[in-house]
């Protein structure tokens, strides 16, 4: 695959070509976040990264390159919960309204696009079906979590494959909510195995956190084999920004969580609630739950507030693993169908 990665933020579009195995050639990324550039250059020295906007570019300098597949991961805010779901009348749509307008003058023959849950219920969904089908692509559209694939992270995100000619080799359908089966493993690990050994005191919870949201939070423990989804405000705010953990076993959280709802002054509470030792994830165990390898790595002026962000907005490299595993699965078949060939031409009697 020679490759465009657009939006490529921190570049886990490009861990994911890595994690599945294909050949590739990243040509070249483009992304107008700063802080994000910085931190893909660094783990990626040797890939072209423009700044640019995407609303800049044209038909020419996309063909230029020479590239057969683009991956991308587009603004989501216009189709989240927290935004203002403006849709397709969002401005931060407009990039990527104008990139399905080049895509009938570009030499692509095939596409993953990443987008958060909801997506699939917008105008900008249907504009993106109805190019796809308009410029002769066969797509395919999922809904998946990484709990599906043995990762213990809840994190539904919107998945749209397509390719030209000869298709895939499974057959297309309505929206997926799931991989298919022989990609799918429900065990999922402990979060036991993406602990970081030593943790510095100002992950642990604040006296404030613990008396205001201590009956809000999503506690997870070693033997957990779930979380919730890390948003690019975790560590800023609380209530459904991702979750937290203790070492303490979990009998023993909800015997001091349901003391604290006794008759007992504010002072006992809050040493109880000291006790749990709860904190927040650090920007390390949160890459290893969105499958970041530990080779990758941030700038030292970027602080935990931004790591947190970039890593909000990224994605969870196991999956789209998966998921560019099926885009070139008709490769695999044809490879094994050679492969066959030749093992039958040098014997004959072979059934």
């Amino acid at each position: 695959m020679n490759v465009l990665e657009l939006y490529s933020g921190i570049g886990g579009m490009h861990l994911a070509l890595k994690e599945s195995g294909f050949e590739y050639n990243v040509v070249a990324s483009i992304e107008i976040n700063n802080v994000a550039n910085s931190i893909y250059e660094l783990n990626f020295p040797n890939t072209v990264l423009y700044n640019l906007n995407i609303e800049g570019l044209t038909s020419e300098f996309i063909n230029k390159l020479k590239v057969d597949t683009i991956l991308m991961s587009p603004p989501c805010q216009p189709f989240t919960r927290n935004g203002l779901q403006n849709d397709i009348n969002d401005p931060r749509t407009a990039s990527f309204i104008h990139v399905l307008k080049l895509l009938q003058d570009l030499e692509i023959k095939q596409l993953l696009i990443e987008n958060v849950k909801g997506f699939e219920k917008s105008e900008m969904r249907m504009l993106l079906v109805d190019t796809l089908s308009k410029n002769g692509f066969n797509y395919q559209e999922f809904i998946i979590s990484p709990h599906q694939i043995g990762v213990p992270n809840t994190r539904h995100r919107y998945y749209c494959l397509a390719k030209k000619s000869p298709g895939f080799s499974f057959k297309v359908g309505p929206l997926r909510e799931g991989l298919p089966a022989e990609h799918e493993i429900q065990e999922c690990f402990t979060i036991e195995n993406i602990l970081e050994q030593s943790i510095e005191e100002h992950y642990f919870l604040s006296d404030k956190i613990l008396q205001k949201y201590h009956g809000l939070l999503d506690i997870c423990y070693k033997n957990s084999k779930r979380s919730c989804c890390f948003t690019k405000a975790y560590g800023r705010f609380i209530e459904g920004t991702g979750s937290v953990f203790t070492d303490k076993n979990e009998s023993e959280v909800t015997e001091i969580l349901n003391k604290i709802k006794t008759q007992l002054s504010e002072d006992v509470k809050l040493q109880l609630l000291k006790s749990l030792s709860l904190r927040f994830f650090t920007p390390r165990e949160v890459c290893r739950l969105m499958c970041f390898p530990d080779r990758f790595i941030f700038p030292e002026y970027v602080g935990n507030r931004k790591k947190y962000m970039v890593l909000g907005n990224s994605i969870n490299i196991k999956v789209v693993s998966e998921l560019i595993k099926l885009l070139n699965s008709y490769k695999i078949v044809l490879i094994l169908i050679k492969t066959l060939t030749f093992v039958r031409g040098k014997n004959p009697e072979m059934k």
